[in-house]
């Protein structure tokens, strides 16, 4: 198994846009050094919450490219690249500009709803293509379908390029059984920002995170004393942090991300439809809790 770079905080980036919908370069530049400066332990580009549904192709390549130029190597970086077509995933390894990616994040196939069976041929067939480590993305709430624990065991133990899991099920009996069960070297990586100090403590071994573009030093902080096993400094950080957490996801990812990003002065609150900016209702909450962080 190739060594494992990814522990600890990962960050799911959003994707800035200017008032027109297009990539707000600027902005990224702003928000990529924002997150590094303030302690993440790597980059994930081109998850879900980037938007990556509603990006072109040419999109996808330039924000790549872009987040690249920015992070100058000083973090790893993963890359997202999945889907319910296993050729297209394929086909999309060899088209993205890979060379100064540490891995990718590759996620379950959603909406066809395979078997287990089908899951498990589905990343052995990538595993045979890849040129760069793969991590796992199990997130039933989005593809209709969970990956058990015993379909992420055999992957790890039969594929040699798949090296760790999001795991966001947020079932901790799924999740206990990964770390009981998983093959030395594979990583388990929570998929859960309320639940990652929780499953840190079970045995996971960081967190890719939404919070961690908003709350970034506090909630970096909070890992890090997880992982610690200094409980007392990591519960009293999670409980200041967790209605702002749950603000991010209220009225759905990133829309609450992005709402915090512009109060902090990172980026604009601009989204691609079908998602749109939350509620005066939430925004104002939003604004209430960013004032307590700041007492």
């Amino acid at each position: 198994m190739p060594e494992n770079k990814f522990k600890g905080t990962g960050v799911a980036l959003v994707t800035p846009f200017n008032a027109d919908k297009r990539i707000d370069d600027l902005a990224l530049e702003k928000l990529v050094n924002h997150v590094i400066d303030q302690g993440v332990n790597y980059l994930v580009a081109l998850g879900t919450t980037a938007e990556t549904p509603t990006l072109s192709a040419d999109d996808k390549v330039c924000l790549l490219t872009k987040v690249v130029e920015i992070n100058r190597g000083r973090v790893p970086l993963v890359c997202g690249i999945g889907g319910n077509n296993t050729a297209e995933v394929i086909e999309l390894m060899y088209s993205y500009p890979l060379d100064n990616v540490d891995a990718i994040l590759s996620v379950s196939p959603y909406y066809s709803k395979p078997t287990q069976t089908g899951i498990i041929a589905h990343y052995k067939e990538i595993n045979k293509h890849t040129r760069k480590p793969i991590i796992l993305y199990n997130v039933p709430g989005r593809t209709g379908s969970n990956m058990t624990a015993g379909t992420t065991i055999k992957l790890a133990n039969e594929c040699e390029h798949i090296i760790a899991i999001k795991e966001a099920s947020g079932n901790m009996v799924q999740c206990m059984e990964l770390v009981k069960n998983r093959p030395e070297g594979f990583a388990i990586l929570s998929g859960d920002d309320n639940l990652a100090m929780a499953q840190i403590a079970c045995g996971f071994d960081g967190v890719i995170s939404v919070a961690a573009n908003c709350f970034t030093q506090m909630f970096c902080e909070m890992i890090q004393a997880s992982l610690r096993y200094d409980f007392v400094k990591a519960q009293s950080l999670h409980y200041r942090l967790l209605t702002g957490i749950d603000l991010l996801f209220v009225e759905g990812n990133p829309a609450g991300a992005k709402c915090v990003l512009s109060e902090l002065g990172i980026l604009q609150n601009e989204l691609r439809l079908p998602i749109v900016p939350v509620s005066s209702d939430t925004q104002q909450q939003i604004q209430e809790f960013l004032e307590t962080l700041s007492n």
